[in-house]
């Protein structure tokens, strides 16, 4: 079977594996997914995930990267082993080369960064191999600066001093950082 010809297949099949731990993105999300025309089945964790696979392997998926009971990934394989044909956006709110890389390598179609419009996500979903278009309005090189601050204080549970090692800085220029507002 030809790359088109199972994406015709696929389309027959508007099933749809919404995996998220944040219930409001999850439920305002999956509605718009299902105005979009796509049978939106919602998970908040792994083993509900894996739970929803047993009944049914999805045309579609879109997954969050980090959950409380795992990682998004392990989804991405399951997904894989039951059903090759299937599209799979990841989503995360911690951007980074190496998890978009690894998302893609375990069968990901499109890594996006949370939060994420519904259009996005379904022109992800429906991409057919070309190259994706430039966002509209990109994050400026100081956001994505201050994001990555952000993530890597959070990953040190707020620890001013651990952030500021692992990030190479000194810890006053990364208090003066924090007490700023995020740039735009």
């Amino acid at each position: 079977m030809t790359d088109t010809e199972s994406l015709i297949q696929t389309l027959k099949d508007r099933s749809l594996l919404l995996l998220d731990d944040d219930q409001a993105l999850r439920s305002r999300l999956g509605r718009a997914l299902e105005s979009r025309g796509f049978e939106v089945r919602t998970a908040d964790s792994v083993a509900e995930a894996e739970r929803a696979l047993n009944e049914r392997v999805p045309a579609f998926a879109v997954l969050d990267m980090r959950l409380e009971d795992g990682n998004g990934l392990k989804v991405v394989e399951a997904i894989r082993e039951q059903r090759e044909d299937a599209r799979i956006v990841m989503l995360t709110g911690y951007g980074a080369i190496a998890t978009a890389v690894a998302a893609v390598k375990a069968g990901a179609v499109d890594y996006l960064q949370k939060p994420a419009d519904a259009d996005d996500v379904v022109k992800a979903l429906l991409a057919t191999g070309e190259a994706p278009e430039p966002p509209v309005n990109p994050m400026s090189a100081d956001r994505v600066r201050w994001e990555h601050i952000q993530r890597v204080y959070e990953l040190c549970d707020h620890n001013v001093s651990e952030t500021a090692r692992r990030l190479g800085m000194h810890r006053r220029t990364l208090q003066r950082i924090l007490a700023k507002r995020a740039p735009r």
